[in-house]
């Protein structure tokens, strides 16, 4: 008798067929003539609302897709039930080309990079003068951000009945970064219409609008998007800071063309993934300048060698030193050199 396991040979395998007989695999996959195009909308834990052949859709990925694969602003094609009925899922099996793409990273050093949002082309940094304070370092870190997506940017500044806009616009003059400023009144938003009004800015485009919480970023997109009852926070008396009302990105059509996306409250933006090279780039005199310093110089006030501080021992043009020192403010961003939080002070 044969001790189990030793001595066999191909006569001792038995290979039960399958029903239906066997197929051999391929790596060829189906091309699906068939598929209809559609934009995606928003992402709700795997689930994929996407606008299709002018209806509203429920879709999944194809697993060759993988998981996080698909972000709002996305143009995909789809296959499967795009009837839009309910309980029913069409399937997404591709996505084009993206545009743009603006992302985040977990840290400042790396981490884990994450995308937001494909195809839009303007990024509408919301920054309330007061009630939250502004934070211009989480400004300077959306400007970043939006230079690396190639993306165009707008300031919209908040509650401007609360404290003056000029005051804080004047940081941002050298960087030529267009700005509206609105108000809430009993009975409207004061610049959201008329010439030069964040309507008119918004006409036409696809619009990420991103900020701190409780700037009131789901006021104006209430105010631009009729029923569109996005959730509107408060400020916390104590903190200072808003309380998180929009739980994830929603892409919403505005009345006459375009397209507005409300993005959570951010608290962090990590820049891990973005090129020093490329913040510079959106400063073409400045770049053209550091051409001339050592390798490895960070550009910062004081690096060894930088030929903005021999520039600037020198200056010709009256902004080279307040546009030095936007360059040096978004590279400190990027390097993670922020403000400290605000702690609320205590009392007796």
């Amino acid at each position: 008798m044969r001790s189990r396991g030793t001595d066999l040979d191909e006569s001792d395998v038995r290979v039960r067929p399958r029903r239906g007989g066997s197929r051999p695999r391929t790596k060829q996959r189906p091309a699906y003539a068939g598929a209809v195009e559609g934009f995606v909308t928003g992402v709700n834990r795997g689930r994929y609302d996407v606008l299709a052949e002018g209806r509203a859709v429920i879709a999944v990925t194809a697993r060759e897709l993988g998981r996080g694969g698909v972000v709002v602003g996305d143009r995909v094609r789809l296959v499967g039930d795009l009837s839009g009925a309910r309980d029913t899922l069409a399937r997404i099996v591709s996505v084009a080309e993206r545009e743009t793409l603006l992302r985040r990273s977990s840290e400042d050093t790396g981490g884990v990079e994450r995308a937001l949002v494909a195809n839009a082309d303007q990024l509408v940094v919301v920054t309330a003068l007061a009630d939250p304070e502004p934070r211009t370092r989480m400004v300077d870190r959306c400007l970043v951000a939006a230079f690396d997506a190639g993306m165009d940017t707008l300031l919209c500044l908040t509650k401007s009945d609360l404290a003056p806009a000029e005051p804080f616009l004047a940081g941002y003059d050298p960087l030529d970064v267009p700005a509206v400023v609105t108000q809430r009144t009993e009975s409207q938003i004061v610049g959201l219409d008329g010439e030069g009004g964040l309507r008119e800015l918004l006409a036409g485009r696809i619009s990420v609008l991103m900020g701190h919480s409780g700037v009131g970023k789901s006021t104006l997109v209430n105010a631009l998007v009729p029923h569109a009852q996005r959730a509107v926070g408060h400020v916390n008396a104590v903190t200072g800071r808003g309380r998180h009302t929009s739980t994830s990105a929603v892409a919403l059509a505005l009345p006459g063309g375009g397209w507005v996306i409300d993005t959570p409250g951010v608290r962090s933006l990590g820049l891990g993934h973005v090129d020093v090279a490329d913040v510079i780039a959106a400063f073409p005199d400045l770049a053209e300048i550091t051409t001339a310093c050592p390798r490895g110089c960070t550009h910062l006030a004081g690096a060894p060698g930088c030929a903005l501080d021999v520039a600037l021992a020198r200056p010709a043009d009256p902004r080279l030193a307040a546009r030095v020192e936007s360059l040096r403010r978004l590279l400190s961003s990027r390097l993670g050199e922020d403000e400290p939080a605000r702690r609320p002070e205590r009392t007796a």
